[in-house]
């Protein structure tokens, strides 16, 4: 199995030899978002993996503290998603957040204004190929998304290998990038990835001129770690220790939302 960083191939190693420490990192400090820009990964990082990634949803819970974060921090908050935009917009109403949906190769502004590249034009095959690798395969789900489509292989790992093989191809095949994930490989437009949505973020209001910090779970984070620190700022890797280009660490989804809860108590 391979990976792609930032449009290259490369192999898929372990985690920690795509990244950049393996040193035991401490928790945040709870003044860590004065003067801030917050940048969030979605699933994994504010609410918990599903099975079915059409489970998931934000809570009330979730939707009055990003309210709250949004507001401390004059709206310098943003989520960055693997997911569409657009779902993030149905599950939270009216956001009082941007959204760097479909891994960061898209935005969504609050009152409403997007941007993002043309459509794939091979995706359309991509999905019909993935809907019958998924129908071969009990368990398999396919996931589509304005700028690509995902096969989620979480109740039927022993595909793995076989899913992977077939991102590959389809990806050669039609100039996409392959995004592995947590139990699942994507294919999606080449351009863009986490970091560069944050580095586009930061020369814009009302983030321009802040310090940023990323919270994220998966590989697909790393991109968005390496490129806060280069910025000044920090990453926060949420779960269990591993190589890593991020400086602190939270033990999971919970620990995420009491961390925010008290750093936003803590700035105000």
């Amino acid at each position: 199995m391979r990976n792609r960083v930032r449009g290259r191939n490369i192999p898929l190693a372990r985690e920690a030899d795509l990244n950049d420490t393996t040193t035991l990192l401490p928790t945040p400090p709870r003044d860590l978002l004065g003067g801030a820009s917050l940048f969030l990964d979605f699933d994994g990082t504010l609410v918990e993996l599903q099975d079915r990634p059409d489970l998931v949803h934000a809570d009330a819970e979730l939707i009055r503290l990003l309210a709250r974060v949004g507001h401390a921090l004059d709206g310098r908050l943003a989520i960055v998603t693997g997911r569409a935009s657009e779902r993030i917009v149905e599950m939270f109403g009216g956001i009082p957040f941007v959204i760097g949906g479909s891994h960061g190769v898209e935005f969504r502004y609050p009152g409403g204004r997007t941007a993002g590249p043309e459509l794939p034009a091979g995706l359309p095959d991509v999905i019909d190929r993935l809907r019958a690798f998924a129908a071969a395969h009990d368990g398999v789900l396919v996931e589509t998304k304005p700028y690509g489509a995902g096969l989620h292989y979480r109740m039927a790992p022993d595909v793995e290998d076989e899913a992977n093989l077939l991102a590959e191809a389809l990806a050669a095949a039609h100039g996409l990038r392959v995004q592995p994930g947590k139990m699942m490989v994507e294919l999606r437009a080449a351009a863009g990835d986490k970091g560069a949505a944050i580095e586009r973020l930061m020369g814009e209001a009302p983030f321009a001129g802040s310090r940023p910090v990323f919270l994220g779970d998966d590989v697909t984070d790393e991109d968005g770690f390496r490129a806060v620190a280069a910025l000044g700022g920090a990453g926060i890797l949420i779960g269990p220790e591993r190589g890593t280009a991020a400086r602190y660490r939270l033990e999971g989804v919970s620990a995420v939302r009491t961390w925010l809860s008290r750093a936003v108590e803590a700035y105000l």
